[in-house]
């Protein structure tokens, strides 16, 4: 919806996310997300998240920061620090190193956070599909996934924008197309 939104102000937004994005990124998706797929240790998953992640900024999101269009990422770095580790349980000083490999210097300028309790967060995805690997986990990992979210959140209050997504569609997209389009610069 905001990269729509932002086509119907001109620019020409890249909409992308991860992990996937990529002709590589794509087979790492399917078995880091495969619910029947082997169990992954959690540093072999951070590391396929990272390699995922390596080659998207390369491929996808650089070229697109280069011609200065707008990079719209449907997840990214803050992600693998919520659910690898404080999901996982990883060393956040490991994750933030490979990450910062993988990312090669490329920060977002605002992020959104899509809040909810976790159970919630579940239902709905739930009733979408069938759970993937990530969603078969447990609740309580979710919820200390959204807990490092909203830690993530409180040290970075200029780059995060936290949404009630429990509110209507409608009422949140308005907030996501306000705060973008100030992030851009536009009134």
């Amino acid at each position: 919806m905001l990269g729509e939104h932002l086509r119907s102000l001109g620019w020409d937004p890249v909409v992308t996310h991860e992990p996937g994005g990529t002709p590589l990124g794509e087979p790492i998706r399917r078995l880091l997300l495969d619910a029947t797929s082997v169990r992954l240790a959690p540093t072999a998953e951070l590391l396929l998240y990272c390699a995922d992640r390596a080659q998207h900024v390369e491929e996808v999101i650089r070229p697109a920061l280069a011609q200065r269009r707008p990079v719209i990422c449907d997840r990214f770095s803050d992600s693998t620090f919520a659910y690898q580790g404080h999901g996982r349980g990883l060393d956040l000083a490991m994750v933030r190193a490979l990450d910062a490999h993988a990312c090669q210097g490329v920060v977002p300028s605002l992020t959104f956070l899509f809040d909810c309790p976790a159970s919630e967060g579940l239902a709905r995805a739930r009733r979408r599909a069938a759970a993937d690997r990530m969603e078969a986990a447990p609740l309580a990992f979710h919820e200390r996934v959204r807990e490092g979210f909203l830690l993530l959140a409180a040290e970075r209050p200029d780059r995060y924008c936290v949404l009630d997504s429990t509110r209507a569609i409608d009422d949140t997209q308005h907030e996501v197309r306000v705060r973008a389009t100030a992030c851009l610069g536009m009134p």
